[in-house]
């Protein structure tokens, strides 16, 4: 049963509900249903099925199952309470400075497990990462999700959002995992510094920044207390060439613990 409305987007609806139980699920809704909206349900069909094989996971949000309700295409979650990342950093909440390490670890692990499922995330960022009221982290929206590929291919399509997709992303190059360790480190960046790396109004703009760099302003020099072994891992995530990004995101992981006193 759905009770209350959580969160609108541009093609669905998360709903709170209960289930037979009478167990708190969140319920996102496709509002799309279009004989036309091809793409939009492949895409949220695609969300669903990568959800289903990446799920159980303590850092991804728990799938427990997807069909239609009156019709409609329809997932059904595990319920948290909380806020996506982007909002809590919109508005400097303080929580953030106390857990910050913790966020940067475990989106890397939450990466790393997708990862090693065989998954590319493609549209990894804040806003797709919930944290909850107790500091539990979720990462969340697999719509863009493709299987990695080897060698790295061409995408048929170029949907992400473009401050956080990586130059070979913005180029329509081959791509592959290592897109998703470009946009933590463009997260990280902005969690730490309160600005992206690469700003800019139009995706044009963030790629002539992401290419020619005469505007990149190191992150020590907006958070000069910023470690240097994290400043270092930041910006190898953010080489312009794939081959220069960490190869994998266990060893992403791995370098984050050491860089941050975490035991690993």
């Amino acid at each position: 049963m759905l009770h209350e409305l959580i969160n609108s987007g541009g093609m669905s609806e998360i709903w709170l509900a209960t289930d037979e139980a009478g167990t708190s699920v969140a319920v996102r809704l496709m509002r799309n249903n279009s004989a036309f909206a091809f793409t939009e349900r492949k895409r949220f069909l695609t969300g669903c099925e990568v959800l289903q094989k990446v799920s159980g996971h303590p850092l991804i949000i728990g799938y427990v199952e997807h069909g239609k309700i009156d019709g409609e295409l329809a997932l059904v979650m595990e319920y948290v309470e909380g806020d996506n990342l982007k909002l809590l950093m919109n508005n400097q909440d303080p929580v953030l400075g106390e857990i910050v390490a913790d966020v940067l670890i475990q989106t890397a692990e939450a990466l790393e497990h997708l990862h090693d499922a065989g998954f590319m995330h493609l549209d990894f960022k804040p806003e797709n990462v919930l944290l909850t009221r107790n500091g539990e982290l979720r990462l969340v929206d697999f719509d863009l999700a493709l299987p990695i590929p080897n060698p790295p291919r061409k995408l048929d399509k170029n949907p992400g959002t473009p401050h956080y997709m990586a130059p070979e992303q913005l180029l329509r190059e081959a791509v592959d995992h290592r897109a998703d360790i470009w946009a933590w480190g463009v997260s990280a960046y902005e969690l730490l510094t309160g600005r992206k790396p690469f700003p800019g109004e139009t995706a044009d703009d963030v790629l002539r920044g992401q290419l020619n760099r005469k505007d990149f302003i190191a992150p020590s020099s907006l958070h000069p207390d910023l470690p240097k072994g994290l400043e270092r891992i930041i910006l190898r995530c953010l080489e312009r060439t794939p081959d220069k990004r960490y190869p994998i995101t266990s060893v992403l992981v791995h370098e984050l613990k050491q860089a941050l006193y975490v035991p690993g």
